[in-house]
């Protein structure tokens, strides 16, 4: 399986030689700045199976769960396309609307919905967490 993405100019591209692990919908506050106001939705890989060309520039915060983040952008066009946990350095989460085939990417739960506004628009087919989920992997 060869999974392939980038950002909105195109200066960063990756591929991914594996399958998803788990795919999350997140309301938490930061992920609320990420999409705009939206939740934000997630896609995580083992991060061995991921290569990544361009440049990208590196903002780093503390999530709500305690986990210090590398939240990773292109430098052209801002296009938001990776988060990091120093605390997981083995997993690599890609936002799905950068995937080429966003079909890749089924949600498997949401997360972070205590956090979410009135009127967030939530599956109620999907497993709700209102913090974090348990570890993907």
């Amino acid at each position: 399986m060869l999974i392939t993405g980038g950002c909105l100019c195109r200066a960063v591209r990756y591929q991914v030689a594996a399958a998803p692990i788990v795919t999350r919908v997140c309301w938490c506050r930061l992920c609320q700045y990420l999409g705009a106001g939206s939740g934000t939705v997630n896609t995580c890989f083992a991060t061995e199976a991921v290569t990544i060309e361009g440049e990208l520039a590196d903002f780093q915060c503390f999530a709500d769960s305690g986990s210090k983040m590398h939240r990773r952008f292109c430098r052209v066009c801002g296009t938001q396309l990776f988060s990091e946990a120093e605390s997981r350095p083995h997993l690599i989460f890609v936002r799905a609307g950068t995937l080429d085939d966003p079909e890749v990417a089924h949600p498997a739960a949401t997360i972070w919905t205590a956090q979410a506004p009135t009127w967030a628009c939530i599956d109620l087919r999907l497993p709700i967490f209102a913090g974090q989920a348990p570890p993907a992997a």
